[in-house]
């Protein structure tokens, strides 16, 4: 597939050779030979990006303790730190275009979708500059004998490593960049390998807005390696990762050892509850949307239809009826709705959750790949499905959805809760008394009440049981970046 309607800065982003950036200068890596981008909708490699070395993380880590330490950065005033941001904010807007076609070239999501991440993702930085000047202690009464006068300080944590998905990869690295800048914290991000190009973009943006040297450093590479060099690294204070339950334990384990801060937002199999009186008008689109949007790859999407027995069919036949009609391309296409899932290892991954379903008795409807090309799925619903199935337990990342119908609203909660994640969770229904009964039953960090789900920087966003420690989002995500002093003084 030729690559057609692509601006002039990203094609010639595309053909320079991409670096790590290390306190002010892009630099080449040296852990290895390059890595090859690939584009998800035809499988050719359009980019290479570089493999980076324990010795390269070393550089970037001591780039952000120096510009931690000794840097403007922490000491410079409020108005100043968020000035930086909010031109980091319209530079991204300025580059909307430019940005939203390489993360559609590396991830394979739609343009049009692409293009409203990248807007929302300028507004997440946008968010968290506001809030640089809000950032304050308290004062405190205390039952100590003497008199005191007792304060508390908010302090940045120090240098944070941030590791990021594919999925959303812009949205996910400015939701880690945005609370850690405000915050004053100094930043090693790490891309997904598969899905680097956007934030290496985003790199330049920031210096070109006049970011001080080494406040934010990209180290890119595989996960075993770099991931785990910056976990273990005795000058990072702090880890936050967004990505799989499986490596999110792996990190706790390693930072564990130094006693970092660490923040994790993990898998989800989340719960979509119909009740008998639901609005299927507006449930039906609702929810098709929910699992397929982004070709499933997302950790919030509705994945586990638990259908009234009295409306199941119709919920089934509605759904299949708006997957059939989705347009499934390329995703520089216009009128895609559909792209192609992130890459062969993932196409190969859902692809066997859905023989594992078949295997197990599940009935499927769809679940053929699309094309002879790229990584394409048909959106997929697997019906006459049990909790005890491999497809219900675990998260498929995919355009997959599993069925199961009840008859009351307790076993439809206890179905709910029967899982080891508890991230997202929907509930529809004309009764919201019982909806709001229901949703403080759901074991779950977000619900949506007659919706597939929410999602603001100002709302906190996470899980319960495996789907993480910690909120992202809102004051509740900036104080992942800071920790409390307190000051006595003896008056």
């Amino acid at each position: 597939m030729a690559l057609v309607n692509l601006s002039r800065q990203t094609e010639g982003f595309l053909d320079r050779q991409q670096g790590l950036l290390i306190g002010k200068d892009w630099q080449q890596a040296n852990g290895g030979d390059p890595i090859a981008v690939v584009n998800p909708a035809d499988g050719k490699i359009i980019s290479t990006i570089g493999e980076a070395s324990a010795d390269d993380v070393d550089r970037a880590v001591a780039a952000a303790r120096r510009a931690f330490d000794d840097g403007p950065w922490t000491s410079m005033k409020p108005a100043e730190r968020a000035g930086i941001m909010f031109k980091i904010a319209s530079l991204m807007e300025d580059h909307a275009e430019e940005l939203a076609q390489l993360e559609t070239l590396d991830n394979g999501k739609p343009i049009k979708f692409s293009r409203g991440e990248i807007f929302a993702s300028a507004g997440a930085i946008r968010y968290f500059a506001g809030w640089v000047d809000k950032i304050h202690g308290t004062t405190h009464n205390v039952n100590m004998p003497g008199d005191y006068h007792v304060y508390t300080l908010k302090e940045p944590v120090g240098v944070v490593a941030l590791i990021v998905p594919w999925n959303y990869p812009i949205v996910m690295a400015v939701m880690k960049l945005g609370p850690a800048l405000a915050a004053g914290c100094t930043c090693v991000l790490k891309p997904a390998e598969d899905t680097s190009l956007s934030a290496i973009r985003l790199g330049e943006i920031m210096l070109e807005a006049g970011l001080p040297e080494g406040v934010v450093n990209i180290v890119t590479g595989r996960g075993h390696t770099v991931g785990a060099a910056l976990a273990s690294h005795r000058d990072v204070n702090k880890i936050a990762f967004t990505g799989s339950t499986a490596t999110g334990k792996a990190i706790a384990q390693i930072a564990a050892a130094g006693l970092k801060k660490v923040s994790l937002e993990l898998g989800g199999k989340s719960p979509n509850i119909m009740m008998a009186d639901t609005n299927l008008e507006a449930a039906i689109p609702a929810s098709a949307m929910g699992i397929f949007f982004n070709s499933g790859q997302t950790c919030t999407a509705p994945s586990r239809l638990y259908a009234h027995e009295s409306i199941a069919d119709e919920v089934i036949d509605g759904i299949a009826a708006i997957g059939g009609s989705m347009k499934i391309g390329p995703g520089l296409e216009e009128d895609s709705d559909l792209g192609p899932l992130v890459s062969q290892k993932q196409l190969d991954r859902v692809t066997g959750y859905i023989s594992a379903g078949r295997d197990e008795g599940g009935e499927v409807i769809g679940g053929e790949r699309h094309g002879d090309e790229g990584f394409f799925l048909q959106p997929t619903i697997i019906k006459k499905t049990s909790n005890r199935m491999k497809v219900v337990r675990e998260e498929i990342f995919g355009p997959v959805l599993v069925v199961q119908t009840f008859k009351e609203a307790d076993e439809a909660v206890a179905l709910a809760n029967d899982s080891e994640y508890g991230l997202a969770a929907a509930i529809w229904t004309e009764n919201l008394g019982q909806a709001h009964q229901m949703a403080k039953k759901i074991k779950s960090g977000i619900i949506g009440l007659n919706t597939a789900m929410g999602a603001d920087w100002d709302v906190p966003l996470g899980g319960y049981k495996q789907s993480g420690i910690g909120r992202e989002n809102g004051r509740e995500g900036l104080e992942n970046y800071l920790q409390t002093k307190s000051v006595f003084t003896a008056i």
